[in-house]
This record gives structure tokens, sequence and C-alpha cells, in this order.
């Protein structure tokens, strides 16, 4: 891409066969403009790691792409969870996904935002993320992944559900200059974002900006949802066959705050090459453009 568009689309791909010859393939062959990939098993806790030729092939030819790669750390990860073993295994997992986005010259390392699982414990679950990513985060430069954070569909427990709770979890952590908001539309949605109603994506926007300050949207997760707003449901549809709508996405795109975000999606069947949710995304920034 000589010219690579500032909101780049794309989704997430299977490694498959490996970092180049699976993930980046498959970003080829469907036109993806961005990438997110896991590191290792998404269900486990063991640390995968790299070649340094593998891992150098995949960030040059990355880099020759002007691809932006992010990295998604596994779902077991909770740094709210009050059992010592599954938190210290989340802090180490972090960790370790933050050290590959660096060998692999990935722009983010997305976290899902946790639980805390335990009634009356969200001071106690802000308190040890504080203590676990702080000092994970000052080891970080400018030329290091972002943080990024993802709040959840608002299920069990969930320490950061929506736009008004990152405000508290952003100040847990001294709103650190590493730290940034991949923002899930289903996820918000599930919450209770009005992203279905004709100024509500802009509305949403508008206050994440407020909230955590400009700058800090480094990415979008593109989701429709199964279920309706509010249903605190974390069920992913292709764009357009859910209840948020064709029309939310435009009204994204189309955002300042957007300006330079990449979209990744992780709809059904969005990584394969007859997908219809890239395409039909290319199509929702042009008429937003």
């Amino acid at each position: 891409m000589r010219n690579p568009p500032s909101r780049p689309l794309g989704t997430h791909v299977k490694v498959g066969r490996g970092l180049a010859e699976g993930a980046l393939r498959t970003a080829d062959e469907i036109g993806a403009e961005t990438l997110q990939i896991f590191a290792g098993n998404p269900r486990g806790w063991a640390h995968s790691n790299g070649t340094p030729a593998g891992d150098a092939a995949f960030r040059e030819a990355c880099a020759d792409r002007s691809m932006r790669t992010f990295l998604h750390a596994p779902y077991l990860v909770n740094l709210g969870s009050p059992t010592a073993a599954t938190y210290e295994k989340s802090v180490a997992s972090v960790a370790h996904n933050l050290l590959r986005g660096v060998a692999l010259g990935a722009e983010g390392v997305v976290v899902h935002t946790g639980s805390c699982v335990d009634e009356g414990g969200y001071a106690g679950a802000l308190r040890q993320i504080r203590e676990g990513l702080l000092p994970i985060l000052d080891t970080l430069d400018d030329h290091s992944p972002w943080l990024l954070l993802e709040p959840t569909a608002g299920q069990g427990r969930s320490l950061c559900a929506g736009v008004e709770d990152l405000e508290p979890y952003l100040d847990a952590l001294d709103r650190h200059p590493r730290v940034g908001i991949c923002l899930d539309t289903c996820h918000v949605f599930a919450a209770g974002a009005p992203l279905d109603e004709p100024d509500g994506a802009a509305a949403t926007l508008d206050r994440l900006v407020e909230i955590a300050g400009p700058g800090r949207l480094r990415l979008v997760h593109a989701n429709d949802s199964m279920d309706v707003r509010g249903s605190f449901r974390d069920r992913h549809e292709r764009i357009g066959e859910g209840h948020i709508g064709e029309d939310a996405f435009a009204a994204l795109l189309a955002h300042p705050a957007t300006d330079g975000v990449p979209f990744i999606l992780e709809t059904p069947g969005s990584g394969d090459p007859t997908g219809t949710c890239l395409p039909l995304l290319k199509k929702l920034r042009e008429r937003a453009a």
C-alpha cells in the first residue's frame, strides 16, 4: 500500500502455516489493510516463542506493505481475578505478548479488561491491576506496542463494560501514556451504548474522547451484534446482519476520533476469501468519506 488509508480495514486472521505463510498470506488474499493475530494458543497459558528469522520475515513483510499489525492476548487473561495463580499467569501473559509484539513489529496488544468475580471486589481488583500492569507499562517506550484495553460486554462482574467504566480503569493505571483503547462495537453495544440510534455512534465516540482523552482510541473491533442493545451478551454478527446495522459503522468511519485508527473485523467468516464483511466495510468507508 503506497498510500495506506487513514482508517485501514482488516480482520483477525489465523496464523495456520506460520506468520508470513499463513497469517500474512491470508491477509493479502482477502485484501486486508491491517491484521490481528494471536501470538499463541488463545485458550491456553503456554507461551509461544517465535524464531528470530520468522519474526523478522513477518515484521519486514508487514513493513513493506504498510500493514499495521495487532496481537490479541489469550482469552484466559483476567487481571482482576481473586485467584492468585490466574492473576500471576495473566500478568505474565501480558508481559510475554508485549515482548512478542516488539519482535513482530505490532502496534498494539489487545487485552480484555476482565472481571472481579467476587462480589464487592471491584476496588481490590483495580488495585491488583495497577500493581500488575504499571511495572510492565513503565518498561515501554515510544517504539513499544500500546497496551490496548478492550472493555467487555458486561457479562458477569465485569470491571469495564462500557465507555463510562473506562474512567476509573484508566485512573487506576495513572492514565499511562502507553495505554490505549480498543473499542469493540459488539461489546459496547451489549453494554448499552446506543449505536443503533441515528446519532448514537457519534455520541459514543464523543463520550469516549471526553473520558479517555484525544489519541487514546487506537483500534476498533468492528463487529455487529446478534443480540439487542443492553443484552450483556458477546455474540458477534456479520456487519449489517445484526442489531447495530450498517449506518452505525458508516458513522464510526466518518467520526474525527477514528482518523488514523484501524478497524479489525472479528465476525463469522471475516477471514475467508468469500467473506462479505471486509468488502462491505470498504464501501461504508467510501460512503463516509
